[in-house]
């Protein structure tokens, strides 16, 4: 469990539930607390985890949504309440991202040290020629947003490295010397580094999900290097293709990236349309005059976020669309070397088909036949043979040049 207090422009790392109580209890403005779960604390006690939300919240959480937040298995999805929002978001899993971040640049470098010969052979061994990591690693798993009013839970399975970033780069926010406001910006509130702390739980989900997004766009460079191989070697001349199992997994791991794509986009989009709904709706206090500038930035947020899922989603789609073109520019290469290899067979048939001609004639048991008693009889007719081909190769030669 991890614990973070926000005000107007400070992050104070909290030890406890009860620091947590009494520091909504304050009378500062623009509070609220970013509690962080791991799947693991949910499960054990799910009665009083819940009930200790419902004290820090103001608000139980539903039976339902509980399930769903423990459930590795959901898609991405998004609900609402009338205490609170839930957003589910699958992102990738700590060993995605980390083999990303780690193995991926030490391929791509120039300058990087080539990796010793048994450890090339032992990579060889265990992946076959053609084989594709960076596809085969992609896997997700979900992290759930319960957004209260003044609280912003989160439920995760196993380790983040996106969520451990964000917060040590809040928590080195904190710790900074923040410089005194600049007028004529933010309204004067200041900014730490330049970024300003998130002033409400929607705007630090919203940074969580743009950071888990970005680690989606990392996975294009990779794939794009990946599925470039796999082309060269649909295309190669020299050697037969036949890793199909490996073609086969790999369009199978981009669908399954669309998918994803797709479903994080319909849950943003319903988030989206909620909050519009909610800023215009009469029932809601205030109504329309409801902060409008706040609900500005965190439309402009969505936006962001749903443009980089977007771009994920494309180029899922055209990496998905060059692995179908490559597929038929091999078999129409694979067309193209069995036509010229017919049409040499062809061209050597219709040579010795005159050949054949002149040699079964000469071949027939008659008594009397031209140059079969002659001393020079063979020669003559090998002659024949000979000028019968030059003839026929200069026919094909005019012909083709007439073509030209």
């Amino acid at each position: 469990m991890e614990l973070l207090g926000f005000s107007a422009s400070q992050v104070h790392p909290l030890a406890s539930l009860t620091d947590a109580a009494s520091f909504l209890g304050g009378n500062a403005a623009s509070l609220f607390v970013w509690a962080d779960f791991s799947t693991e604390e949910v499960t054990a006690a799910p009665d009083t985890w819940r009930e200790q939300v419902r004290q820090l919240a103001g608000a139980p959480i539903l039976d339902l949504h509980l399930a769903d937040a423990t459930n590795a298995a959901h898609p991405s999805y998004f609900d609402t309440t009338n205490a609170y929002d839930m957003v589910i978001f699958r992102k990738l899993t700590f060993e995605t991202s980390r083999a990303i971040a780690e193995a991926e640049p030490q391929e791509a470098s120039a300058g990087a040290a080539k990796a010793p010969v048994t450890e090339t052979v032992a990579r060889q061994k265990r992946h076959p020629p053609g084989f594709l990591p960076a596809l085969a690693k992609i896997d997700t798993q979900p992290v759930t947003f319960f957004m209260f009013d003044t609280v912003l839970v989160t439920v995760r399975s196993g380790p983040s490295r996106t969520i451990d970033q964000v917060r040590q780069r809040l928590l080195e926010l904190c710790q900074a010397p923040r410089p005194q406001a600049t007028p004529g910006r933010g309204n004067g509130q200041p900014l730490l580094h330049g970024i300003r702390p998130p002033s409400r739980p929607e705007d630090l989900m919203l940074r969580l999900l743009n950071a888990m997004v970005d680690r989606y766009l990392e996975l294009r460079a990779p794939l794009t290097r990946q599925l470039d191989r796999w082309q060269r070697a649909l295309l190669n001349s020299r050697r037969s293709f036949s890793s199909w199992e490996g073609l086969l997994d790999a369009r199978i791991q981009l669908r399954k990236l669309e998918h994803l794509s797709e479903e994080q986009r319909d849950a943003l989009q319903e988030f989206r349309d909620s909050l519009l709904d909610n800023r215009y709706s009469s029932d809601q206090p205030g109504g329309a005059a409801n902060a409008p500038g706040r609900d500005e930035v965190l439309l402009v947020r969505i936006n962001d976020v749903m443009e980089h899922i977007q771009r994920v989603l494309a180029h899922a789609r055209r990496l998905e669309d060059s692995i179908e073109s490559a597929v038929q520019i091999h078999f129409s290469a694979v067309a193209h070397r069995t036509n010229r290899t017919m049409r040499a067979l062809t061209l050597i048939t219709a040579l010795f088909m005159p050949l054949t001609l002149i040699t079964g004639v000469f071949g027939m048991n008659f008594d009397r036949m031209p140059w079969l008693r002659e001393p020079h009889g063979f020669w003559w007719s090998i002659g024949l043979m000979g000028a019968v081909v030059v003839v026929l190769a200069a026919l094909w030669g005019l012909a083709r040049r007439l073509e030209r």
